[in-house]
C-alpha cells in the first residue's frame, strides 16, 4: 500500500493531487492535438476532461494492483499547473509497476517531465516496495524516450507495429528499472 506523503516538492516543482480547481489547466493539456497524438486517446473536450478529472482528484492512495497515483505537476515559483505524472501498480505478485507523464508543449524541453517521474520512480520503490518499474511509449515519441533514459531506465523492448492506434500501426518503446538499479 502506498499512501505519499503530499505535496511532494522537488526544486522547481510541486507535486499534489489534483483538484476541480484544475479544469481549465488540466483542458488546455488534454484538448491538444500535439499533446493527444502519441497517447491512445484524442483530445478531449470540457466534459471529457472533466469526468477524468474526477477520477484523478479520488485517488490519494494505492491500496492494491490495478491502480493508479496520478499526480498534478505545478510550477513551484508560479503554481500553474504544467503536466501530470502516474505511477501504476501493475502487479502484487510480481513487484511491478509502471510511470508515466504528460505535460503542456510550453513546457517540454526544460527538464520537468524528468523532475516529476523521478519522483513516481522514488514512490514506486521507496514508498510502494516494487522490485521493476516499466515506462511505455509510442516508437515515434523519442522526446519521452529521452526522459526514461535520463532517468536511467534500460530500453528492454522496440515492439514493432504492435498496436492498432488511431487507425494505424504503431510502435511501442518499452524501457524499465529494477530497484537495485534506483540505488
Amino acid at each position: 500500500m502506498l499512501r505519499p506523503v503530499l505535496p511532494i516538492e522537488t526544486s522547481r516543482l510541486i507535486l499534489r493531487l489534483f483538484t476541480p480547481d484544475d479544469l481549465t489547466e488540466l483542458h488546455s493539456i488534454y484538448s491538444r492535438p500535439d499533446v493527444a497524438r502519441f497517447l491512445y486517446w484524442e483530445p478531449r473536450d470540457l466534459v471529457q476532461v472533466r469526468t477524468v478529472l474526477t477520477d484523478k482528484a479520488a485517488t490519494a492512495e494505492l491500496t492494491d494492483e490495478g491502480q493508479a497515483l496520478c499526480l498534478a505537476v505545478t510550477l513551484r515559483e508560479t503554481g500553474a499547473l504544467i503536466g501530470e505524472a502516474l505511477l501504476f501498480w501493475r502487479s502484487r505478485e510480481h513487484l511491478q509497476g509502471e510511470v508515466g507523464y504528460v505535460f503542456h508543449p510550453d513546457h517540454h524541453g526544460k527538464g520537468y517531465a524528468t523532475e516529476a517521474t523521478r519522483e513516481m520512480l522514488r514512490l514506486g520503490f521507496e514508498g510502494l516496495g516494487l522490485h521493476r518499474v516499466t515506462a511505455r511509449c509510442d516508437g515515434r515519441n523519442t522526446a519521452s524516450t529521452k526522459v526514461m533514459e535520463r532517468l536511467g531506465m534500460r530500453k528492454e523492448a522496440h515492439l514493432v507495429e504492435n498496436e492498432m492506434v488511431k487507425g494505424e500501426w504503431t510502435d511501442e518503446i518499452v524501457y524499465a528499472m529494477l530497484r537495485r538499479e534506483w540505488h
